[in-house]
């Protein structure tokens, strides 16, 4: 059987997956957009009426703007910092000698293994010692290094010919300019992927901000939609609206750069010690 033939059951099956995953999000849409009779109606009424009026009552019941620039600026900050740590640190692993190397990033690779939550209550009592609670920065600086970065960095830092290094070196270039100039431009696809994990997981972070912030002048979209949910919980038709205009933007980010986000991972062959 040729090559070509065994790729169908493939496809197929992750055709179901990837359907089975955009069921929810249909039902939501379906239930924002469906007349208000049509909402508790048994089996679910799966065609869309394009009755806007949930997004407009939705929309004007909370000063989504301003969660949505706060959520923005957690993300651009967020990435900035944390593509900066990643890069210095993979560096560091891949390019200088130092004693003990390999147990740092043997300790890099533990970090990835360890649950977020574990670090919640440890992260906010270092916020309140800084006196960062309820603004920005609290919710910035606990993720401005990120394991995963480091170890996509590392991995692509590794598979460069030294010969790179040594040319450079003749030339006078140190390990900065040799960073900046010649493997910074050369590992763009990765930083690419770390940038939009970045913004993904700042997007859909829920619990630590919630932790760590009470007005809305520090709340990120996903703090809003909770709060959002909890006043409204008899509001299906609004809730759905507010759920998808909350959603979409990262959605449609994932869907436009999602070659990038493959083409960055891949790049990587394999852990080195």
């Amino acid at each position: 059987m040729s090559t070509k033939w065994l790729k169908i059951p493939r496809s197929f099956m992750a055709l179901i997956c990837g359907l089975g995953f955009l069921v929810p999000l249909y039902i939501t849409l379906c239930t924002s957009l469906d007349a208000p009779a049509h909402v508790f109606t048994f089996p679910p009424h799966l065609t869309l009426d394009f009755n806007w009026s949930a997004y407009r009552d939705a929309w004007h019941m909370y000063q989504w703007l301003d969660y949505f620039r706060n959520t923005i600026l957690i993300a651009v900050f967020t990435i900035l910092i944390s593509l900066v740590t990643s890069m210095l640190a993979a560096y560091a692993l891949s390019f200088i000698k130092f004693r003990g190397r390999n147990f740092v990033f043997t300790l890099v690779l533990l970090v990835m293994m360890i649950p977020g939550e574990t670090q919640l209550i440890p992260n906010f009592v270092i916020m309140a010692k800084l006196g960062l609670v309820d603004t920005i920065a609290a919710q910035v600086l606990p993720y401005g290094a990120s394991a995963f970065g480091i170890f996509l960095l590392r991995q692509f830092f590794l598979s460069l010919p030294k010969d790179y290094w040594e040319a450079a070196r003749v030339d006078g270039c140190g390990h900065l300019r040799f960073l900046w100039s010649i493997a910074v431009p050369m590992c763009r696809p990765i930083l690419f992927t770390i940038a939009l994990y970045s913004f993904i997981g700042c997007w859909n972070s829920l619990i630590w901000p919630l932790m760590v912030t009470q007005s809305p002048k520090a709340q990120p979209i996903e703090v809003a939609l909770a709060t959002f949910l909890t006043s409204n919980s008899a509001d299906w038709q609004g809730l759905s609206a507010a759920a998808i205009f909350t959603t979409l933007p990262v959605v449609i980010v994932y869907i436009l750069l999602q070659k990038h986000i493959i083409r960055g991972i891949s790049r990587g062959d394999g852990i080195r010690f």
